[in-house]
């Protein structure tokens, strides 16, 4: 386990939180390279490890100063690239110049953690014919899961069959078929959809973050989209 080189002091982007009537506030960050004020929700903590490099934090677990920047390739590599790493950490440090696809690669690991917790708990349930009975059923999913190169004929009758229940489920794609198919433990995974819990909660907020390094406009552009996986 990589473990942060503790330094003096709190997270030097951390703002003030205010309680609001619904509860306390999410904690609010300060990008190192765009300078915007976000939730951490929508940043990537980095911390520096012992050997003085950068090191990914998604868990938020690791000790030592944090340092956020924004959840998305270009933030990331411009962090790289104009050594804005060493100068938030007040100290020359290493950042490795392959840093964002590390912490893509990261993301989709815990993505694939989230959904092989959710099979073992029984909280989720996989396959066209599947999906689409769980939103007609007694408890219904609240979040749809569809590998993001499957093809569009599928996702489209499985989304009218929860509308058709009068449901407007969550749909995250930032998984291929391969990688939904790796986590489940079944082959050819195209749908799958979770019931509420906080299973469901971390797995929407981690393909949300791994969105800015997976762009929308790469989504689905091979030649043959995944075939629907009726069978299984």
């Amino acid at each position: 386990m990589l473990l942060a080189k503790a330094q003096d002091g709190k997270d030097e982007t951390m703002l003030g939180e205010r309680p609001h009537a619904g509860g306390s506030r999410p904690r609010e960050r300060r990008c190192i390279v765009t300078r915007e004020v976000l939730p951490e929700s929508q940043l990537v903590r980095f911390v520096v490890g012992p050997e003085n490099e950068i090191v990914p934090d998604l868990a938020v677990k690791l000790p030592g100063r944090g340092i956020w920047v924004s959840a998305n390739r270009a933030a990331v590599e411009r962090a790289v690239t104009k050594n804005l790493f060493s100068k938030a950490a007040k100290a020359n440090v290493n950042s490795a110049a392959d840093l964002a696809m590390r912490v893509e690669a990261l993301l989709v690991s815990r993505i694939q953690d989230h959904l092989g917790l959710a099979r073992r708990s029984g909280v989720v349930v996989l396959g066209f014919d599947t999906v689409v009975r769980a939103f007609a059923a007694r408890r219904k999913p609240s979040l749809l899961v569809e590998a993001r190169d499957g093809a569009e004929d599928g996702r489209r009758k499985v989304l009218a069959a929860a509308r058709a229940q009068g449901l407007e489920p969550h749909i995250i794609d930032a998984l291929a078929a391969d990688e939904l198919s790796m986590a489940l433990g079944r082959e050819n995974v195209i749908h799958a959809a979770l019931f509420p819990g906080p299973l469901a909660d971390r797995l929407v907020l981690d393909a949300e973050r791994l969105e800015g390094f997976r762009p929308r406009e790469a989504k689905r552009t091979g030649p043959n989209p995944v075939p629907d996986e009726r069978y299984v």
